[in-house]
């Protein structure tokens, strides 16, 4: 069984290099052409949707609520496992993505995410600064934006949330800009955060409805982030994780 998963994986790693050279030139247009920023949500939605496929991962997406695709939203999931990242890209409401630094020192795709998204260095207080700046300024921009709010991958086996960053409530908070909740239940399954091997599961993720941060002020963001935490939590209790 282990030998099957192993070539799996091989399989699924050969196949999104490939797709990452394909998608890496259209990722360019957005790259040249800043304004056109709306292409980097359709161009991460056409390659997560080719690379589960292509890696035989069935999808099942579920919308609680339907959103304003004239509006910016905060997409806040939980954190399990690597296979999140292209989970989100599966999002049809055009995103970007606010990650860790480290992504950006990968060669080629570091440039690529380094130009298109935010990324942020957590034990530096300038970076962290820099990047809450940037933040504020892609939310003017009518960007809407990805924020794993447990600030990566916490739990080394067992699917267990870690404690919430401010960074996602705060920017909520000071722009006005509704929260959305996102439940993955399974990709701990599909890829272990504590073993590179692929496993043959359905993939799913939750958008729930917006929750709207009028009335919550930078005194009590707790109450924003514990609405946020409870949502996904009980849905992850529904599909026993």
């Amino acid at each position: 069984m282990n030998f099957l998963r192993w070539l799996h994986t091989i399989y699924g790693v050969i196949v999104f290099s490939i797709l990452f050279v394909f998608f890496f030139f259209l990722l360019l247009i957005p790259i040249c052409f800043p304004k056109q920023f709306k292409l980097v949500g359709i161009f991460n939605r056409w390659w997560a949707r080719a690379l589960t496929i292509l890696v035989f991962i069935p999808c099942q997406v579920e919308y609680r609520a339907k959103l304003d695709p004239r509006k910016p939203y905060i997409f806040c999931p939980n954190h399990f496992s690597y296979m999140d990242i292209p989970t989100l890209g599966l999002n049809r409401h055009n995103t970007i993505f606010v990650g860790k630094s480290e992504v950006s020192s990968v060669p080629v795709f570091g440039y690529m995410y380094r130009k298109l998204h935010i990324t942020v260095d957590r034990a530096n207080m300038r970076s962290r600064y820099t990047t809450m700046k940037q933040t504020l300024e892609a939310l003017d921009a009518g960007k809407s934006l990805v924020i794993y709010p447990e600030g990566g991958i916490v739990t080394e086996k067992d699917p267990v949330m870690g404690p919430f960053k401010d960074g996602a409530f705060r920017a909520a908070i000071e722009k006005q800009i509704p929260i959305v909740p996102v439940t993955i239940p399974y990709n701990w399954i599909i890829l272990p955060p504590d073993r590179f091997l692929l496993h043959w599961h359905r993939l799913k993720v939750v958008f729930h409805e917006p929750i709207d941060p009028a009335g919550i002020t930078l005194e009590n963001i707790a109450v924003l982030k514990d609405k946020t935490r409870s949502v996904i939590e009980t849905e992850l209790k529904k599909h026993n994780v």
